[in-house]
């Protein structure tokens, strides 16, 4: 089953194209990479799949609805988990899980089972009382990703 399907997806700012025409899909269970050079747009055709852009010509449907006409709709299917890493580091590893889940609307017991749920998934459980800010590169990753999944 095709979970994302890119149709001619493209963006021109002014005089630039920074994504030209696009297409492909990706089925149930599979997981792609966006490799490129600087400039070749992959933040770009995340920004659109997103909602943050709007693409200038051709579409992208999400679980089949067009980023196009149903962006709010497709937002409860996607976060991101960002190059640089958006936790807090004051605050613990449950706290960061518990607080992002508040964001999106999660009440005290959804936002609690779902971080024990991601610390689980994540091998973060031993870590849970540590304060994110003390976390190895790789540890911080695996929480921004947590994060990301909630």
């Amino acid at each position: 089953m095709e979970i994302i399907q890119l149709q001619n997806l493209t963006k021109v700012y002014k005089n630039r194209v920074a994504v030209d025409h696009l297409s492909f899909s990706i089925n149930e269970g599979e997981v792609l990479g966006l490799l490129g050079f600087n400039g070749a747009g992959k933040t770009t055709t995340i920004k659109m799949l997103t909602g943050l852009a709007k693409p200038t010509s051709g579409d992208a449907l999400i679980f089949g609805k067009s980023i196009t006409k149903h962006t709010n709709e497709i937002k409860q299917y996607l976060n991101v988990a960002p190059q640089e890493t958006a936790i807090a580091g004051n605050l613990t590893v449950y706290e960061n899980l518990v607080f992002i889940a508040n964001i999106y609307g999660f009440t005290k017991e959804e936002a609690h089972n779902k971080a024990v749920e991601m610390l689980e998934k994540f091998r973060l459980t031993e870590r849970k009382d540590d304060k994110a800010k003390k976390l190895s590169g790789g540890l911080k990753r695996r929480l921004s990703i947590a994060m990301a999944l909630i």
